[in-house]
């Protein structure tokens, strides 16, 4: 073996051994496979400096105007957008949760017009000029509504995914008939779902703010 540089065995043929063999066939697969994904991410990657590009040529696109926490917004949808995602997607309020999407978890509970709606189940197009209020618009850190503040105190939530919809629910409930019991309030909020089950704490905070009223 003297002056040989590359070791040779019973499976070699020459001075190429099985592994030295293999790897350059394993080398070679990677760059077939890894050169048509890598001019494909150069192709598709966004110019310098832009933003959601493709969201911004939303084909048959319609104009609305909302009022959105008490500003006017005007957006360009799809007809078939939800209310939900545009206030997701393209007003960027993401405090309203998509949970099902099929109007039965309550967690994109949102007011049109100082009603609570699923906001998942209504297209953006159908609330031209309505009063849109989500869980921004009730208050910020420095000035919680009394019920973001009971709900607080209460611990009202755990992993907090419901929570803006429970809010929202809740703050409506306020100004709807409402018997004085929990199971009246149960009743009330039974279609917003809490998958950790913070249901009690969920009652007591909302029945703090009704008494303080």
């Amino acid at each position: 073996m003297q002056g040989d540089d590359i070791p040779r065995n019973e499976n070699s043929t020459g001075r190429v051994t099985r592994r030295s063999f293999l790897s350059q066939i394993g080398a070679a697969g990677v760059t077939v496979t890894a050169a048509p994904l890598v001019a494909r991410a150069q192709s598709t990657a966004a110019p310098a400096g832009t933003l959601n590009s493709t969201a911004e040529k939303i084909e048959n696109a319609v104009s609305i105007t909302l009022s959105v926490n008490g500003k006017p917004v005007h957006a360009e949808v799809d007809p078939r957008t939800t209310l939900l995602d545009a206030l997701r997607e393209t007003l960027s309020l993401t405090g309203t949760k998509k949970g099902c999407d099929h109007g039965q978890c309550g967690a994109c509970t949102v007011h049109v017009n100082g009603r609570r709606i699923n906001s998942c189940l209504t297209l953006a197009i159908m609330h031209e000029g309505d009063a849109i209020t989500t869980i921004e618009g009730l208050g910020g850190p420095d000035n919680l509504h009394p019920m973001q503040a009971s709900f607080v105190e209460h611990d009202g939530y755990q992993c907090g995914y419901c929570t803006s919809g429970q809010i929202m629910s809740a703050v409506a409930l306020l100004k709807e008939p409402c018997g004085p019991s929990d199971a009246d309030v149960k009743e009330l909020m039974s279609g917003n779902i809490c998958r950790c089950g913070a249901y009690p704490n969920i009652v007591a905070a909302i029945q703090h703010v009704r008494q303080q009223a």
